[in-house]
């Protein structure tokens, strides 16, 4: 049995401060030491930089030091922070409240695909095993008075060690912290706390916030008397899928061969998503805000593109084969696919991507209005890429096997990533075949736009949800694909030549609400032409014949 000698209770704050510090942030401590150098003022610097952190944390736990208080806050911090730990050593992720509302937002599919022998072993050596030797360790508190002189006097000492080694390496750490705004992102268990707040206020004055409606003057142009058949307009939101690898946008592996051969495909080269992670890019493409001017919690009380469509008097589906749509169709009809449990299709709670496609050609044969259908795709979501695809697309070898992608070699992980864009690839050419084989009874087009990209080792970091600021352009560099029918460009005066010419012209997610308002003909107060990426080459038809406006 432990016999551990009781201990004051600022023994213990400087204890867990010290753990806390070297042990929840050898991340922070590496990325440190790559920044600094290793001469005299950058051993300096580093040692300043550490006392200082220490000592906030210690400020923080004496305030926090009382009986039936502060053990289960260090357990809490300690279980936590071996988490965050793991995620940000094996991932490369940095915590903001993004990044809490991306882990927040999740679903069980997602996390199941986290989990790994790795981060057990993370949870029971940072996590269970201090908290069971703080639960073994008795404390000696004093009487509640000189407690209190204590924690001044503990927080005076650490307040003047800041301000000292501060004032002393003051050149140095302005530096460091005005040129390295990602280290505040890497404090553990800081980042989280704070991000945790930060959410938690979004929540708040997002429940506070009256609903807003937007675009309540839309209406169809009266141009759509002139056609003679329904319309289908798919808009797909892929997943993950950052530009840089996509073959149709020049990259030197073929992982779209079917997409290429698509007569009429658009590809634009130039695309930026409006933030690094689903639940921010889903909710602000299809928000009238940009990203610029996007807030989280406004744009849960917020009207979107959607909800004007379906005013206009268009039908609207959104067709969901991954984690929600986050707000964005809650006031349309909405087909969740994702836990089907079609034999061919979907196994281990999880639905390929072709399961979106499923009964497609029996709607169509079926349609009486003109619709929107949003097919929400599971994609390239990582890390576990090679559950992605079916075995019969692993055409790049060898593929890491795991969701531990730092045991993994970048080749492998590539290769597995790959495969997920050759499977999508396989999706978008099925379902544009689709279309174009309706095209004699319905005008049919498809709009393709990735939600955000990914990041597979680059400066050593993984996945995606990377602070737009700090994040690489694998991250933010999105795919996006256009296809019309030819019946379709006629009836909406679509200029295809002219977009091809077009295509290599600098776009983001802000331009799909206007671009969608646009394609469909919807008046609007909100429509605002200039980030409608289809208003220089939309024509109108005269004597059978497409001319520029």
């Amino acid at each position: 049995m432990l016999n551990i000698k009781p201990l004051r209770p600022e023994w213990v704050t400087l204890i867990a401060s010290a753990f806390l510090l070297l042990g929840c942030n050898f991340v922070l401590w590496q990325h440190l030491f790559s920044i600094t150098d290793s001469d005299t003022r950058g051993i300096a610097m580093r040692v300043a930089f550490g006392v200082m952190i220490f000592c906030a944390f210690n400020i923080v736990l004496t305030l926090l030091a009382f009986r039936r208080v502060l053990k289960p806050v260090l357990v809490l911090l300690f279980m936590v922070s071996a988490g965050v730990a793991y995620f940000m050593s094996q991932y490369g992720v940095l915590i903001d409240a993004g990044m809490f509302r991306n882990f927040a937002e999740t679903n069980a599919t997602e996390v199941q695909g986290l989990l790994s022998l790795k981060l057990l072993g993370y949870i029971l050596f940072l996590g269970v095993l201090p908290s069971w030797l703080l639960f073994k360790t008795p404390i000696n508190y004093r009487r509640w008075h000189r407690e209190l002189l204590s924690k001044l006097l503990v927080s005076v000492i650490c307040a003047a060690a800041i301000g000292g080694v501060a004032l002393a390496n003051y050149q140095g750490l302005a530096s460091l912290f005005r040129n390295h705004h990602e280290l505040r992102l890497m404090i553990v268990p800081s980042n989280y706390v704070g991000a945790s707040i930060g959410y938690l206020r979004e929540q708040v004055v997002s429940a506070r916030q009256p609903f807003v409606k937007i675009g309540e003057d839309a209406q169809r142009n009266p141009t759509w008397q002139g056609h003679a058949r329904k319309s289908l307009t798919v808009l797909v939101v892929g997943e993950s899928a950052r530009a840089e690898n996509f073959g149709v946008l020049g990259y030197e592996r073929d992982t779209t061969p079917k997409l290429s051969q698509e007569n009429g495909l658009i590809a634009f080269t130039d695309v930026s998503s409006c933030g690094t992670e689903t639940a921010v890019s889903v909710p602000c493409m299809f928000s009238n805000m940009g990203r610029k001017n996007y807030d989280a919690s406004k744009a849960k009380n917020e009207e979107g593109l959607l909800d004007v469509l379906k005013r206009a008097g268009l039908e609207v589906i959104w067709r969901d084969n991954q984690s929600g749509c986050k707000g964005t169709c809650d006031r349309v009809t909405l087909d969740d696919v994702s836990n089907l449990k079609d034999p061919a299709l979907c196994a281990n709670s999880e639905c390929r991507d072709e399961i979106l496609l499923q009964g497609l050609q029996h709607f169509i044969d079926t349609l009486d209005k003109d619709t929107v259908l949003v097919l929400h795709q599971m994609g390239s979501h990582g890390p576990e890429y090679f559950k992605r695809y079916p075995k019969e697309y692993e055409r790049f070898t060898p593929v890491c096997q795991s969701n531990a992608l730092n045991n993994c070699s970048r080749e492998s992980i590539v290769n597995g990533y790959d495969n997920t864009l050759l499977y999508t690839d396989h999706v978008l050419s099925t379902l544009i075949d689709l279309l174009r084989s309706n095209q004699d009874k319905v005008d049919t087009a498809m709009l393709y736009l990735s939600d955000h990209g990914e990041s597979l080792g680059e400066y050593n970091l993984f996945l995606h949800g990377t602070p737009y600021m700090l994040a690489p352009s694998q991250q933010k560099h999105v795919a996006m694909l256009a296809w019309f029918s030819d019946s379709y460009q006629k009836a909406f005066s679509v200029d295809t030549h002219c977009l091809q010419l077009s295509r290599e012209k600098p776009l983001s997610q802000d331009n799909l609400f206007h671009s969608m308002l646009g394609l469909l003909e919807v008046d609007s107060q909100v429509y605002k032409p200039d980030l409608d990426l289809f208003a220089g080459c939309r024509g109108s038809v005269v004597d059978g014949v497409l001319a520029r406006q």
